[in-house]
């Protein structure tokens, strides 16, 4: 059933999108941290999404729309998040001599999280989560109707 399917990549979505946030504010939290368990500063992550499925032809499509479907597909579309990587950029050096972490030199390295960056991450799951959240009312508002028709 489509509208079944539809609800299931809209949850895909907002899954993924509370993890990436989720990850977002991992990274922020942790941008001060220049001594992890595995030593050397944190370093920065982030999410790696994929494609699920959900690609037709138009012979498949049309199949499907006929209800002549030969080989049902339980891999409908959407999104899914396939790892969660470190970003590998350098890290940052600032001079404190004072701090517990200092090199022989005087210079500590701190994590590669850049707020600014972060933010702007934040807020374009922010937004994706708030389309996903809108399609999802949209086909909640279509089922409600396809309801009223059904008791008329």
């Amino acid at each position: 059933m489509a509208f079944l399917s539809s609800m299931n990549i809209v949850g895909s979505g907002l899954t993924a999108q509370q993890l990436r946030l989720d990850v977002i504010s991992e990274n922020v939290t942790n941008m001060h941290t220049a001594r992890t368990e595995n030593g050397g500063p944190y370093r920065r992550k982030m999410v790696v999404f994929e494609e699920q499925g959900g690609r037709l032809t138009f012979q498949e499509a049309l199949a499907r729309a006929l209800g002549r479907e030969q080989t049902p597909n339980n891999n409908e579309g959407g999104v899914k998040v396939t790892q969660i990587i470190e970003d590998t950029s350098d890290f940052k050096q600032i001079y404190d001599p004072t701090h517990p972490d200092a090199d022989a030199n005087g210079y500590v390295q701190l994590p590669n999280v850049d707020l600014v960056k972060e933010t702007v991450d934040a807020m374009a799951a922010q937004q994706a989560y708030t389309a996903n959240v809108t399609v999802f009312n949209a086909l909640k508002g279509m089922a409600t109707s396809a309801l009223e028709i059904g008791k008329g």
